[in-house]
């Protein structure tokens, strides 16, 4: 067996991430075009580490001295053309960057891929400057004092003039070879594209006839902005942080699955608390950024990072103490992350292990806000002396997220469902529930209703659901843990509240009275289009009136 090639411990290779070069990128073609680009300093990378030399038999000096790879001898002895050393080149790199030793018996079957013409350096000087390597190792042999030997330094103005037209010459032919290189980078890319294409109907038609709705949740995750919205959230971020570090009891020692990290910020919580192995897991490209947080942060040792869906990944444990998760959506379940949550739970949670949060409670409460709909609707009817009613047309069909205040609110809230996250089922999560309510001031008009979400952090898994609670007694279930709400009445969070406006263009409606009694049916939903999306229907009527209300509004 071959003996692998072992870089050294400071190699940290800046080259091979997203700011790598592709080459089938146009944007810069002029600089493909320019016979004779101005004149700079070549620098040449290391094949193995990250040492840097001003000229390339140093380079590869010191990769034969230092690891006792000499790249010239491997070219020599498999006789390599110029896409072959090209190959090879990003080869090695790719290996190097992606932290795999390079074994000395590396053949032509190592790299026949066509994907390593593809350059892992951008402007890679080594590439650039193959046709200056020696054929014969005895032509840039150096001296101890570094001087070359075996080629003459013209010295007469003759010689000077006759070497630089060389030079140029030699400059158009290499520009000419890159153009070569380059088209058949491109070529080998678009035949293997059409290939795929045409090989591969049933997929695409599939695909076609079939949306992917985690690609567009997964990838909406995988920038900054809704990370430093969420983080933000001090009230969201708070409550998690003060939960595990008021209960570091709990966490010390113990292993942690954080389903959906993120950024990593609550396994780092968890880390820090004392948490023996925490196992970080999120499918979206935020999952490297977190793994830098962990490194830079000083808990590689203790987070691992894994990507990939929680259904897939294979974890490094066969069970944990503790699941930890950041899952709530608008309305609480728009996106559908909590059965991913709930399938980890089944899978991997302890028999005693304990859910964080633990416990969900869902309100609901009518509303009467005739100044937004005075400024978001009605004012359709009268635009600068127009009638832009058809601009009205769908705007009851979407519920909408919106910090309400509470002054909106005409009667006291009712609790339609309680979760608790330790035996709530995937099945639990689509359901009809009755409601009621109580006018608490006389109104002009019943215009939607909202719902929001309390979650409850609680150290025990003892502890159950309340049916029909009021929010004093849930109050006493969290006393022990932490608690926030995401209601009218609290301080205001990224996720707001959802609102489900009356569509009361069609009729006028009529006015109430205080102490009207009112009362429905709330259904959640999943549309059969959308997986991550929710429909939300309400049937409502007052007292004992034959006649009632009903309408469906849609969230995606």
């Amino acid at each position: 067996m071959a003996q692998p090639i072992h870089l050294g411990p400071s190699y940290s290779p800046s080259y091979g991430s997203s700011e790598a070069s592709d080459v089938l990128d146009m944007k810069d073609d002029e600089g493909w075009e320019d016979a004779e680009p101005d004149v700079e300093n070549e620098t040449f990378i290391s094949l193995l580490d990250d040492e840097v030399f001003t000229d390339l038999m140093s380079m590869l000096n010191h990769c034969k001295d230092k690891y006792n790879f000499d790249f010239l001898q491997l070219k020599r002895k498999l006789a390599f053309d110029f896409y072959d050393s090209v190959k090879l080149v990003n080869f090695i790199r790719s290996q190097v960057h992606s932290g795999q030793s390079i074994r000395s018996d590396i053949s032509r079957a190592d790299f026949a891929d066509d994907k390593y013409l593809k350059p892992v350096l951008e402007d890679d000087a080594l590439i650039i400057n193959l046709d200056d390597l020696p054929d014969s190792q005895s032509k840039f042999q150096q001296d101890e004092t570094g001087t070359s030997k075996g080629t003459e330094v013209p010295g007469s103005k003759e010689e000077l003039v006759s070497r630089m037209s060389e030079l140029e010459e030699e400059l158009k032919r290499i520009q000419s070879q890159f153009d070569n290189y380059r088209e058949t980078v491109k070529q080998t890319l678009d035949d293997r594209w059409n290939d795929k294409s045409t090989t591969e109907p049933s997929a695409s038609i599939k695909k076609e006839e079939k949306r992917d709705d985690d690609s567009h949740y997964f990838s909406s995750y995988s920038y900054n902005d809704i990370h430093e919205t969420m983080l933000k959230d001090t009230v969201r971020t708070d409550a998690y942080r003060d939960f595990i570090y008021n209960h570091k009891g709990l966490f010390s020692g113990k292993v942690v699955l954080d389903v959906g990290c993120g950024t990593g910020i609550l396994s780092m919580f968890c880390a820090k608390a004392g948490a023996a192995k925490v196992i970080a897991v999120d499918n979206s490209a935020i999952i490297d950024k977190a793994r830098e947080n962990v490194f830079n942060n000083g808990f590689a040792d203790k987070i691992t990072c894994l990507r990939g869906k929680i259904e897939e990944v294979t974890l490094p444990v066969e069970k944990v103490d503790i699941i930890v998760s950041e899952w709530m959506g608008y309305c609480l379940l728009y996106e559908a992350m909590l059965d991913s949550v709930i399938w980890a739970r089944d899978k991997y949670l302890k028999d005693d292990g304990l859910m964080v949060p633990s416990h969900m409670n869902m309100w609901i409460a009518p509303i009467a806000d005739p100044d937004y709909v005075a400024d978001h609707i009605a004012f359709w009817r009268d635009v600068y002396g127009f009638d832009m009613k058809a601009m009205q047309a769908g705007i009851h069909d979407d519920a909408q997220v919106l910090d309400m205040p509470a002054s909106t609110l005409c009667a006291e809230p009712f609790p339609f469902l309680q979760l608790s996250l330790h035996s709530t089922a995937v099945k639990d999560l689509v359901f009809k529930r009755s409601w009621k309510a109580k006018l608490s001031r006389d109104i002009d008009a019943l215009d939607g209703f909202i719902i929001w979400f309390d979650s409850f952090f609680v150290p025990s898994r003892e502890l159950g659901v309340l049916e029909d609670a009021k929010a004093e007694e849930w109050a006493q279930l969290a006393r022990p843990g932490i608690a926030f709400t995401t209601g009218p009445r609290g301080k205001v969070t990224h996720w707001k509240q959802g609102v489900l406006l009356i569509d009361n263009t069609k009729q006028r409606p009529l006015k109430r009275n205080q102490g009207e009694e009112l009362s429905g049916v709330l259904e959640y939903s999943v549309p059969d289009d959308n997986s991550r999306a929710l429909n939300l229907r309400l049937e409502w009527k007052f007292g004992r009136e034959s006649g009632h209300g009903a309408q469906a509004w849609k969230m995606s």
